[in-house]
């Protein structure tokens, strides 16, 4: 058993488990922080900025996660640390460094990084679709997420990290209401039959919490869809 899954267990047991989000405040994490908080984790919020209305029972670690005194003291006491950073296309493209920091520095907790679809496969043993080609718009962030990924597998063999691909559509932008369940696969690309996927930020929030809260899919790459 890898260190985090054997802290996760207990601080379950106990109920003291203690869950960090990096980019608490955006779109997938401020989804993760209300799940956490809803099923009485305590959790710690690490964004650039304090919200405006900073939510109840949660802690504030204030500034730039690839600062060592920011991360250290947001990932005091961590049971499991969720990494949901936006890598949006015209920003800076921190992911893959910020997963390399968190690698180092994790500890014995679970470590969840949210990457982006474009590190699945549309078949197994196909090229990935990042492989394959992305469009220009997107190959920033997808590279990024994708950097992420290639950090976390070669990390030593005692970090216990999960790396969610949600599906191909994704974002504060897509229309519809979550499903409040979700489908989870491997890094093959759960598609319907017109070759496409959904994701709403509160179904991947379940998922993530119930992949930490488990111990299951270890040093795994995991999809997600609604």
């Amino acid at each position: 058993m890898v260190r985090g899954m054997a802290r996760m267990a207990r601080a379950l047991v106990e109920g003291m488990s203690n869950i960090t989000v990096i980019g608490g405040n955006g779109y997938t994490g401020a989804a993760v922080v209300t799940e956490a908080l809803r099923r009485g984790h305590s959790v710690t919020i690490v964004s650039r900025s304090q919200p405006d209305a900073p939510l109840a029972g949660a802690r504030y670690v204030t500034g730039s996660a690839l600062e060592p005194a920011v991360l250290d003291s947001a990932l005091e006491g961590a049971d499991a640390v969720v990494m949901a950073v936006s890598s949006r296309a015209g920003g800076p493209q921190i992911a893959p460094e910020l997963a390399s920091l968190l690698v180092e520095r994790v500890g014995d907790a679970r470590l969840a990084v949210v990457g982006g679809f474009s590190s699945l496969r549309p078949a197994q043993g196909a090229p990935r679709f990042i492989e394959a080609g992305v469009a220009e718009q997107y190959r920033a962030e997808a590279e990024a997420g994708h950097g992420s990924l290639e950090v976390l597998k070669a990390a030593p063999a005692d970090v216990d990290w999960v790396f969610f691909s949600p599906a191909a559509k994704f974002g504060a932008w897509i229309p519809g209401e979550p499903s409040g369940s979700y489908r989870l696969g491997g890094e093959v690309a759960i598609l319907d039959e017109n070759g496409s996927s959904t994701l709403y930020a509160e179904d991947l929030a379940l998922a993530i919490l119930d992949v930490i809260e488990s111990g299951e899919h270890s040093r795994e790459h995991v999809s997600v869809v609604s």
